[in-house]
């Protein structure tokens, strides 16, 4: 045999066999992570109601609040993809492209700030907008990137307006 084919039969091998162990490596994650809980689906009622705002983006991931680099496999948690974030006087939804909807309640939401990375993705300073929130009683930390630079600041006190308005509701109630 020729030793240009068994060069290429051997690197497609190694190839194969690094897919493989990537696959298998996701689903073992995935197994791991069954105590996550269930993604709620998004209530019916959100459309016919008026939204806030929009603002279009790219959903990086959603990790372990506090550990950028454990990222959440279950529930399409982990899969990169185009989103708009759809702001509610009582919710957020991102709306995702290829991946499962993300209904978070504003009684959920926790903290929103900037940063400049997280597991899949690096930009510049303040460049990535992350948000704290409660994922079955588990604090998860999810990253999404504006389409346009601009945007981001305007994300980011739109969602500390949701923050603030659900903590001042619970202390008067």
């Amino acid at each position: 045999m020729h030793p240009f084919v068994v060069t290429v039969l051997v690197s497609l091998a190694i190839v194969a066999l690094s897919v493989f162990l990537m696959r298998k490596g996701w689903h073992g994650r995935k197994e791991r992570q069954h105590h996550v809980g269930v993604l709620a689906e998004v209530p019916q009622n959100y459309d016919d109601r008026q939204v806030m705002d929009v603002v279009e983006g790219t959903y990086v991931c959603t990790t372990v609040s506090g550990d950028w680099l454990d990222r959440i496999a279950v529930h399409t948690l982990g899969v990169k993809s185009q989103a708009r974030m759809l702001f509610y006087d009582d919710a957020l939804i991102l709306e995702r492209t290829g991946a499962r909807d993300i209904w978070i309640p504003a009684h959920l939401l926790k903290e929103a700030r900037l940063g400049a990375g997280m597991n899949g993705k690096f930009v510049e300073k303040e460049g990535l907008l992350i948000i704290t929130w409660e994922l079955n009683h588990r604090r998860v930390d999810t990253g999404l990137r504006t389409q346009y630079s601009e945007d981001v600041e305007e994300a980011l006190n739109r969602l500390n307006q949701l923050i603030e308005n659900n903590s001042s509701s619970r202390v008067e109630a």
